[in-house]
């Protein structure tokens, strides 16, 4: 028998994402809702409404509309948000690109989406440039100002008065990506309703309330940024403070000043407002819940923050193919360690990987999740989403988790092979790739090591052939064509990678080994 939500089903709806957002605005058009937190530049909700339809006027006027993709590449920041929506209001689509991709893994999501506008910041153009070659991208804008390249601000336009049309239960709205359970990134298509839905379905099991202002430093190219941060504040009656990178200083003091109620976090910054000392020189009264999320944080950090801030510390579980939340923890009874109950109009199974039988209470077995936040699927990779998504619906998550008999649930081990790294998803397969293709490496491994700040750090097991790469030649290599999160911390050099006879790699073998 599936679990059920302990909440009423939410109503779906027929609106957009940026219809269901700008009604969480057009009440209160002379409050502020979104500012940059470096220059303290704001945006009311007027003000951001406005530019939104401006855009979009200008980009229908270009031709940009229905079937159109638009990439984004930019650090957190209130135009970021504008884009989103301006495209969106328009009737197009929005892929989402990590700032610090290099230029190889640009231009992959960009083939892949179909982009023919990437739209970034004069930091990142000279990339973004380069990985737009041989791409169908016809124009690289910047927000802001660079020499040779079109203003974000030209290409404004008569006001957008109306939402262009959509079907809101089929038309694809965002391109976030994920690596899924295994392999290289892959488009998450998501709907308006995806991301309406979970707007919803969050503000009723998070509590939350108008008037909260958050420090947003969870990139909103990530799906949790995206939709708990930049989607749920602006539609809820809150507003945003953005950060284009987490600053411990910098955190604190927006909490601060804007008397946050809440923090939205990572573990890794669990563990600073555990630990570090300067936690102390900011008055964080205001403070009644840290919420966090991208990676299961242990009992006793949870507690460690609640005891030091005075406050809950919650926890919930989503994932880019449920944009993204399908758990969250209740303020009024919340389990350190456990990643709470199901989301309104959320049914979940606890399976037996083996049998296919659903487990009963306490048992462990791989989560499925079906409710209105699954994702239409996997862009260009029609296996991939059978593989993912059942025919009647069920997103296996590739979590082995437990549901006890009050209907919580915890993660306590993964299925799936990906590395959580500091929050983000690291494929283990796409570093072996990058390793292999080193003329002296002839075969290689990654599994990730479990890290207290990290969570977990990716390792390399590898078979040198001669003469022998270096640490540093290896490292070297990965740096030129892989982001910053996606680098080996530590090498092994190894006579033999452990592998099934069907060739796949025996990660738990390797595991071991570590451990032993």
């Amino acid at each position: 028998m599936p679990y059920t939500s302990p909440y009423a089903d939410v109503p779906l709806t027929d609106h957009s994402i940026t219809e269901r957002v700008f009604a969480g605005l057009v009440n209160r058009p002379d409050e502020v809702v979104l500012t940059d937190g470096i220059t303290g530049a704001t945006l009311t909700a007027a003000a951001f409404m406005d530019q939104v339809r401006r855009l979009a006027g200008g980009l229908t006027a270009a031709g940009f509309g229905k079937g159109s993709v638009i990439a984004l590449m930019a650090p957190n920041m209130p135009e970021y948000c504008v884009v989103f929506h301006a495209v969106a209001w328009a009737g197009g689509t929005i892929t989402t690109l990590n700032p610090t991709y290099t230029a190889a893994e640009v231009k992959h999501q960009l083939n892949d989406s179909q982009a023919t506008m990437l739209i970034t910041v004069p930091a990142f153009l000279e990339t973004a440039r380069a990985g737009a070659v041989g791409t169908e991208v016809g124009e690289v804008v910047v927000i802001g100002a660079a020499d040779g390249a079109r203003s974000l601000d030209a290409l404004t336009g008569t006001p957008l008065d109306a939402q262009v049309p959509v079907d809101a239960a089929n038309d694809i709205v965002v391109l976030p990506y994920s690596s899924g359970t295994t392999g290289l990134p892959k488009g998450v298509r998501l709907t308006h309703r995806n991301l309406v839905v979970n707007v919803d379905q969050i503000l009723i099991a998070a509590d939350f309330r108008a008037g909260e202002v958050a420090a947003g430093f969870l990139p909103f190219f990530h799906i949790y940024g995206m939709t708990v941060l930049m989607n749920l504040h602006l539609a809820g009656g809150g507003g945003v403070v953005t950060m284009p990178r987490f600053d411990l200083p910098l955190f604190l003091q927006i909490c601060q000043d804007h008397k946050a109620r809440r923090m939205w976090i990572v573990p890794p910054v669990a563990l600073a407002l555990a630990k570090h000392p300067i936690v102390d020189d900011y008055d964080l009264s205001g403070i009644e819940q840290v919420f966090s999320g991208a990676a299961p944080m242990g009992a006793d950090l949870s507690d460690a923050v609640a005891a030091r801030l005075d406050c809950i510390c919650l926890q919930g579980f989503g994932m880019t193919e449920l944009s993204p939340v399908s758990h969250v923890s209740p303020a009024r009874a919340a389990r350190a360690g456990a990643s709470g109950l199901a989301l309104p109009s959320t049914d979940c199974r606890i399976v037996n990987i083996e049998t296919g039988e659903d487990m009963p209470a306490g048992e462990r077995g791989e989560l499925w999740i079906r409710g209105p936040q699954v994702m239409q699927g996997y862009l260009n990779s029609p296996q991939a989403t059978a593989d993912a998504i059942t025919p009647d619906g069920w997103l296996r998550t590739g979590d082995i988790a437990i549901i006890d008999a009050d209907g919580y649930m915890s993660v306590v081990d993964r299925l799936k092979e990906l590395i959580k790294f500091k929050g983000f998803q690291v494929a283990p397969a796409e570093l072996e790739a990058t390793l292999v293709a080193h003329p002296n490496i002839a075969d290689a491994a990654v599994i990730g090591l479990p890290d207290d700040e990290a969570g977990e750090l990716p390792i390399a097991f590898v078979i040198a052939t001669d003469p022998a790469p270096s640490v540093e030649d290896i490292k070297a290599h990965l740096a030129k064509t892989l982001s910053p999160y996606k680098q080996v911390h530590q090498v092994n050099f190894v006579e033999s990678i452990p592998k099934s006879a069907s060739g796949k790699i025996l990660r738990r073998v390797l595991r071991d080994r570590i451990a032993s």
